[in-house]
């Protein structure tokens, strides 16, 4: 930390981004979180990164600099070797005049700047940057997965393949680059004359690997071994789990193996390696929301509950929630499948079929542990909906999930499940559903013009004036395509949001047994923000674009 903690606090107090109730906040959150007291401010949202880290440059009187914003040339960046650039949070990022512009988490590393000054024969200008920041620019520079394995087939001849290619380094360097790509799958599949490896980024899948078939087995026969799965099964579906080890951490992931045609398919899941320090704020939800979801946890009863299809980043938004609620005075259980990331302080329970550990029996006995909070994974049955609703009425937080295609359609949805009207009305708090759309690369974004009317077929007129006002060619934004985002124009995720909150009034509809169109017309009165208009408000701020709000929330207005 550059400046010391008490520094910080009077730092932070002097432009009122602190105050007594807050501090205190943080300091049981450092307690319970073992975190530090810089990310313990991000976690619970009363400060931005960048606004964090903007603070402390101007205070200690040294350049700030934002790398998500600016396009670092890439001989430039690999100034400093990438495993001390890592180590030492460190990142060359611009050259001129005789100079170089160092991108630093500790601007006083004397050592480093010395380093590069020697190397270059240059004169080093240190800058502030975030650490996260620093982070996210490693996963920016990818390396070439293609032409890495080119270099390690073209060690064997076309013979040796089956057996002279190390088959380790090779599942080890398609997880490896899979981490730093935020891949969230992996697949592996065989076709009739070659491999192919696909990644799952950013929700869509891309084809990035080719390889001889006949290294297909090996690497089949690799993984299983990782994951302890019979090596001489290959007719059979078999699921397991591996740990892989990276940056001095552990990474999880599940594997499933199916057979097919041509062979066995693997697809890897990894477990939210880069969502542990995530916070609501940086998963794109507005004050407004922030501020509904935020009186939500803050009752000591009833249900919160997140909705949306799979994918759609709803336990990262319950995960973001439940570090915020994570206090030594709180007894927080969670029965999930699969624990995704440990959480310190959380007593988290993983489902096992084989020993009728489901949903509902784990949430019967999770009961019996005198818990304050409960996070249920999942609302899958009418028996889980009904005791996490009783658990709810008798004094308890319940935060869970449930597939819903919007907010409105949950009270329905739960009432469909055998739970009384009167139990939805009096126990739910907030309901979340939301989708994750994908942000345009910074890299290579650019504005064009539009015309109004050829939004119209997609939106309604008054959002597009909302949004846009009466112009008759707006300027919006997109990415024009680059090689850092392997020419799709996008880069990375946020969430679109609705949060419609139980007032007394649409507890009164609940009771009614209403459809799920009278259910959305109220909570709109109440002020709730649909996922389109929340979408288009992104689009406004050149986050995102036209075409990614319409594909994550298919609205059709015809």
């Amino acid at each position: 930390m550059l400046l010391q903690k008490e520094e910080l606090i009077t730092l932070l107090k002097k432009i009122d981004v602190l105050n007594d109730k807050k501090l205190k906040d943080v300091e049981d959150f450092m307690k319970n979180a073992h975190a530090d007291f810089q990310e313990s401010l991000l976690q619970l949202n009363i400060i931005t990164d960048e606004k964090l880290g903007i603070t402390v440059a101007n205070h200690m009187k040294i350049p700030f600099i934002s790398l998500s914003k600016i396009s670092i040339p890439e001989d430039v960046f690999h100034i400093v070797p990438e495993k001390i650039a890592r180590k030492k949070k460190v990142i060359a990022f611009a050259r001129d005049n005789g100079s170089i512009k160092l991108a630093m988490a500790d601007p006083k590393n004397q050592e480093m700047i010395d380093m590069v000054a020697h190397k270059t024969q240059s004169k080093v200008v240190p800058h502030l940057a975030t650490e996260r920041d620093i982070m996210n620019a490693f996963y920016i520079f990818k390396r070439d997965l293609q032409a890495s394995f080119d270099t390690l087939l073209s060690k064997s001849s076309a013979k040796a393949l089956a057996k002279d290619v190390p088959v380790s380094k090779i599942v080890n360097l398609i997880l490896e680059t899979a981490y730093y790509d935020k891949v969230s799958d992996v697949h592996i599949e065989p076709q009739e004359e070659s491999g192919l490896i696909r990644y799952r980024i950013d929700g869509i899948l891309h084809d990035v690997v080719t390889y001889p078939l006949v290294l297909h087995d090996r690497i089949m026969t690799r993984l299983k071994v990782l994951s302890r799965l019979r090596t001489d099964e290959h007719m059979s579906p078999q699921d397991g789990k591996l740990r892989f080890e990276i940056e001095d951490s552990y990474i999880d992931l599940r594997l499933s193996i199916i057979p097919i045609v041509e062979g066995e398919k693997a697809v890897l899941r990894l477990l939210s390696a880069h969502n542990k320090n995530i916070t609501l704020t940086d998963l794109g939800m507005n004050d407004k929301d922030l501020e509904r979801v935020s009186r939500a946890y803050g009752k000591s009863y009833g249900m919160i509950l997140s909705t949306g299809p799979t994918g759609s980043g709803k336990s990262t938004t319950i995960y973001a929630i439940l570090k915020v609620l994570n206090t030594r005075s709180k007894n927080i259980t969670t029965i999930e499948d699969p624990v995704e990331y440990r959480i310190k302080g959380v007593n988290q329970i993983q489902v096992n079929k084989k020993a009728d550990l489901t949903f509902a029996s784990g949430l019967r006995s999770v009961l019996r542990q005198d818990p304050n909070i409960v996070f249920v994974g999942e609302i899958r049955d009418k028996e889980t909906a009904s005791i996490a609703v009783n658990a709810a009425l008798t004094g308890h937080l319940v935060v869970s999930t449930l597939h819903t295609n919007d907010a409105a359609t949950t009270p329905p949805r739960l009432i469909d499940m055998d739970v009384e009207p009167f139990l939805v009305a009096s126990t739910v708090n907030i309901i979340i559903a939301q989708r994750l759309l994908r942000k345009i690369c910074d890299m290579c974004k650019s504005t064009f013009e539009i015309k109004s009317e050829d939004l119209d077929k997609n939106i309604p007129a008054g959002l597009i004036k909302k949004y846009f006002g009466d112009k008759n060619s707006i300027h919006i934004y997109k990415g024009a395509g680059c090689t850092i985002c392997h020419g799709t124009g996008y880069m990375g995720r946020l969430g679109v949001y609705e949060v419609l909150e139980v007032t007394k009034a649409m507890r009164e509809l609940i009771l009614k047994k209403v459809d799920s169109d009278l259910i959305l017309s109220q909570a709109t009165k109440d002020g709730m923000t649909i996922m389109l208009d929340d979408g288009l408000d992104k689009v406004a701020q050149g986050l995102t674009t036209i075409e990614e709000v319409l594909r994550v929330t298919k609205v059709d207005f015809e």
